[in-house]
């Protein structure tokens, strides 16, 4: 008999159905010689410190580091997992061989291999690897069946990743609290957790202690055009590119404005230059979320959650992805998924009966390892929720996008004088639209750059030499300072390290060195929400002041550099590519975890994070509910991604008491909290303000006050 797991119940019907088992029974389908059972997600989890010593059961500064010969396995306390355990244990204790359905990718791969090796398994193992879950998908796999060892690499970097996350949550977690809580609350650290956290107080720092600066712009309106003046570059830096036509002086801006005014203003010269523009990449998970942030306003996890349904329901491919390519194999099968889009016909109908272009930005094997981009199936999609049609209509129209031709554009910059100074204006036109008739590109307020309106309009005819009256016009300007992250950019942000890069080729490259995964950066933001680090006002993520100041007591890199984190997550993907041992990233991580310990433990400043204060809203009554521990270490800061299927929300908060008296939480409320209601005071921030009209409500340290107090404005408001 020949057994198949996957990881979810409605995926293992669905493999069940192609393999003609369909004799129900209790957690397990079973037919055509085979018998398909399932997991919940994670049936299995780490120990927990207390499991390997009592030693270890109190939180006590003496007893770390905390760091195990051998790190082991424990089934989660739960009795419906529990129950389908045993059954999956008595099938594989019967099977000639198994098949690991589980998820194509690194915590795919985790799931059932500890689920294995709880079960004690000693006959051969095969892995089914697919892209999606169509009946054609799913026979195709079980074609071409990988021995389990050709995976061992992506098995070993999952659980270096689950043993890092161990070591470095449960350590810092217990270190930093018991070393700067109070009031019994737990400083939640981690891995990846908490250089996220440092990502968004560090422009909050930007923007509080931004001082703006006063400069004037000269500009001249002729034919009802906008020229704006320019600037031969300088050897000062402040002064060249962008804002090279920026005057700091008042005074010489008067002077500017009344040398020119009254006299004729002359055309001195007309460049035009064609260009084209490639359509946009095909999804990746983060740059999908990014999108749906912007468009929809769309959660990174609601994106995550509305991917992850559709390619169950058999209408997209795997989406936790990290690639924006396609593999060359998936190449001939494209005519055929374009023809079942029905839904878009006006876009696929210009593609039919041609063939299709092959681009080396679509089709690279070498960009393509495990998965391939986000494409639709070609399944005919039925009954779809609103967030559903929207992520669906964005993969769909990107992929029929990269079969069309590129935009064609015309750029005209025109070059002006009055006297000796020097005007220009810019202007573009679409001559032909190519893929821009699918997607309709829609620029965000955030990602405009100056200037960038001007060169979007369609400017009229100009000819060299031709003059005529103008109206000057000097207006004066404040520098901003940087806008507070998104979603959106927070996930970017994420991609690359920290590191802004717009250029599409070279967030490829900086992929390697991000921070987290692509399927758990959403997990990540949401922690942060849920442990009260960070707020969210209207778009943008604020930090709290425990947040605040939790950063501001953690003085080891290590812990909160986005860059140096960045350098552990290409150590574990160089794992599951062959290129680092397990063993050595493990040993690495158990000597800074130590140094970590060694430096805190050396601290004398009494220092101490205030506890962050919730205001909790009634809750009515609710029937008792079977108690789990699936998120029992999510106090102790471990960046869990453990991905599970029921029973999310039956979890209550326990308590824990050490040996000094305090007491600590050990489990997590089920499911995501709510967000602050609008009674929350930092609500306001972000807000125009009502005296001046032209600022935004900022937070200082004793009041909320107007950004325009430097330009006089006097509203403040007392914390």
């Amino acid at each position: 008999m020949i057994v198949c797991i996957a990881e979810k119940p409605d995926v293992a019907r669905g493999i069940a159905k192609v393999l003609g088992a369909n004799t129900k029974h209790e957690g397990y389908m079973e037919g055509n010689g085979y018998q398909v059972t399932w997991t919940f997600g994670h049936l299995c989890t780490l120990k927990e410190p207390h499991d390997y010593t009592d030693q270890w059961k109190a939180w006590a500064l003496s007893r770390l580091p905390m760091i195990p010969q051998r790190f082991g396995i424990k089934l989660i306390a739960d009795k419906g997992y529990e129950k389908q355990f045993k059954i999956i244990e008595s099938l594989f204790h019967k099977a000639d061989e198994i098949v690991n359905c589980g998820d194509a990718g690194q915590e795919g791969e985790l799931i059932q291999r500890w689920v294995m090796q709880k079960a004690a398994v000693h006959c051969p193992v095969k892995r089914l690897w697919i892209n999606s879950l169509t009946e054609e998908a799913i026979s195709e796999g079980f074609k071409n069946l990988k021995d389990q060892s050709e995976y061992q690499s992506l098995y070993e970097a999952g659980l270096s990743r689950a043993i890092g996350d161990w070591l470095l949550g449960m350590n810092a977690t217990r270190l930093y609290t018991l070393k700067y809580g109070q009031n019994r609350q737990v400083l939640s650290i981690g891995r990846v957790q908490t250089p996220t956290l440092a990502l968004i107080v560090n422009r909050y720092h930007e923007i509080v202690n931004f001082k703006p600066e006063q400069y004037w712009l000269l500009s001249t309106i002729y034919r009802d055009t906008l020229f704006n003046l320019v600037v031969a570059d300088t050897e000062d830096s402040e002064n060249t590119d962008k804002y090279r036509n920026r005057i700091k002086n008042e005074e010489e801006g008067r002077r500017a404005l009344e040398s020119i005014r009254g006299k004729e203003f002359e055309v001195t010269g007309v460049q035009k230059k064609n260009g084209t523009e490639a359509p946009p990449r095909l999804y990746d998970l983060t740059s999908l979320q990014v999108e749906c942030n912007k468009k929809y306003n769309m959660s990174a996890d609601q994106t995550l959650q509305t991917i992850q349904s559709l390619y169950e329901k058999k209408y997209t491919t795997y989406p936790r992805v990290d690639t924006t390519y396609l593999s060359d194999d998936i190449y001939p099968k494209c005519p055929d998924i374009l023809s079942k889009l029905t839904n878009y016909a006006e876009y696929t109908n210009p593609l039919a009966g041609k063939k299709l272009p092959k681009s080396k930005k679509v089709f690279d094997n070498s960009k393509v390892t495990d998965h391939h981009a986000i494409i639709p199936t070609g399944v005919v999609p039925q009954g779809l929720s609103f967030a559903e049609e929207k992520v669906y209509d964005e993969v769909c129209r990107h992929f029929i996008a990269v079969f069309y031709p590129d935009c064609q554009f015309a750029t005209t910059t025109i070059f002006g004088k009055v006297e000796d100074v020097e005007f220009k204006t810019s202007g573009k036109q679409i001559l032909v639209p190519g893929w821009r008739e699918v997607i309709k590109p829609v620029m965000q307020e955030e990602e405009k750059k100056e200037g960038q309106e001007d060169e979007e309009k369609t400017l009229p005819i100009f000819e060299k030499g031709e003059h005529g009256p103008h109206q000057p016009q000097l207006a004066e300007k404040w520098t901003t300072p940087p806008k507070p992250y998104t979603e959106a950019t927070l996930l970017r942000a994420m991609e690359t390290a920290g590191k802004l890069v717009e250029d599409e080729s070279l967030r490829e490259v900086m992929k390697e060195n991000g921070i987290g995964r692509p399927s758990t950066r959403a997990a990540i933001i949401e922690t942060l929400f849920k442990r009260h680090y960070i707020n969210k006002v209207r778009k943008s993520l604020e930090p709290t002041p425990t947040g605040i100041e939790l950063i501001g007591l953690i003085h080891e890199d290590l812990l909160k550099s986005a860059e140096l984190t960045g350098i552990w997550e290409k150590k574990l993907r160089e794992i599951e590519q062959h290129k680092y041992e397990a063993r050595q990233f493990l040993d690495e991580l158990k000597q800074m975890v130590t140094e970590i310990v060694t430096t805190v433990m050396m601290d004398n400043s009494n220092r101490r994070v205030a506890a962050a204060v919730v205001e909790e809203k009634p809750k009515k009554a609710a029937p008792k509910k079977s108690t789990t521990q699936k998120t029992k270490k999510a106090s102790e800061g471990i960046d869990s991604s453990q991905r599970t299927v029921q029973r999310r929300n039956n979890m209550p908060s326990e308590q824990k008491k050490t040996s000094e008296g305090m007491s600590f939480p050990r489990k997590d409320v089920g499911g995501m909290e709510s967000m602050p209601s609008d009674t929350n005071p930092d609500a306001i921030i972000g807000q125009v303000c009502p005296l001046c009209g032209k600022g935004h409500i900022i937070k200082g340290k004793t009041a909320y006050g107007c950004s325009e107090w430097r330009n006089g404005c006097g509203w403040r408001k007392a914390f």
